[in-house]
């Protein structure tokens, strides 16, 4: 299990999204983001080499606030090729200088990711080492491996994992809140990822944060 360690980062996590978000397509603010954590989990790496978090954060920038998920891999080294991906670097007091990149741009981020999906790796407390995320659902219908030869496509919607053949993994970027806590699939969907994350206001939202449709129907 990944150790979690409690020390000082320069900069913050949330310094680095304040400069990065507003750079994506999916980001639906419209001026500096004003950001506080929310929520999230953790994925382990079997090798103990990249750090894996899906941190949700909450946007008070405009009108009415914005949940978003941003999964984020911290390497102790640059990930070639994906210097497109790099949300910025960081000094941990621990660990040194980290690499912060954008996990879906992340083989290994992504094959974990693939692997909760499977039942093959279990979602871990975002702050407490060998903890499991007790408020992260995972549900499939059907068997068998997912294909890790993946297209990666940002837009408006999200973020889209995409095959040559096969089902397509869609992660929810800007986050919506179900009523009731209760997510309904789309049509089409074959497995999804739910979890939940704390409002602006105090209170526990639920919702998708990726959904696996089958074949183009993303």
């Amino acid at each position: 299990m990944a150790v979690i360690h409690h020390t000082t980062l320069k900069p913050t996590k949330l310094e680095l999204l304040t400069a990065w978000l507003p750079s994506r397509p999916w980001y639906r603010g419209a001026g500096q983001p004003e950001l506080a954590k929310a929520g999230g989990f953790r994925l382990d790496d079997p090798q103990g080499e990249v750090g894996i978090e899906f941190m949700v954060v909450t946007d008070a920038c405009g009108p009415e606030p914005v949940a978003y998920l941003v999964p984020l891999a911290y390497r102790g080294a640059p990930l070639e090729g994906a210097e497109h991906a790099l949300v910025g670097t960081m000094e941990h007091g621990v660990l040194g200088r980290r690499w912060a990149y954008d996990g879906c741009h992340d083989p290994v981020l992504v094959a974990r990711l693939t692997a909760l999906i499977e039942g093959r790796a279990q979602a871990q407390d975002q702050n407490v080492s060998d903890t499991p995320a007790q408020e992260v659902v995972v549900s499939r219908a059907g068997g068998g491996p997912l294909s890790g030869d993946f297209t990666v496509t940002d837009d408006r919607e999200g973020t889209a994992l995409t095959t040559p053949r096969g089902p397509v993994l869609r992660l929810h970027r800007a986050l919506e809140p179900v009523a009731d806590g209760l997510f309904v699939p789309p049509q089409g969907a074959i497995g999804h990822v739910t979890g939940s994350w704390e409002a602006p206001d105090g209170t526990r939202a639920q919702g998708a944060f990726a959904v696996l449709h089958d074949g183009g129907r993303a």
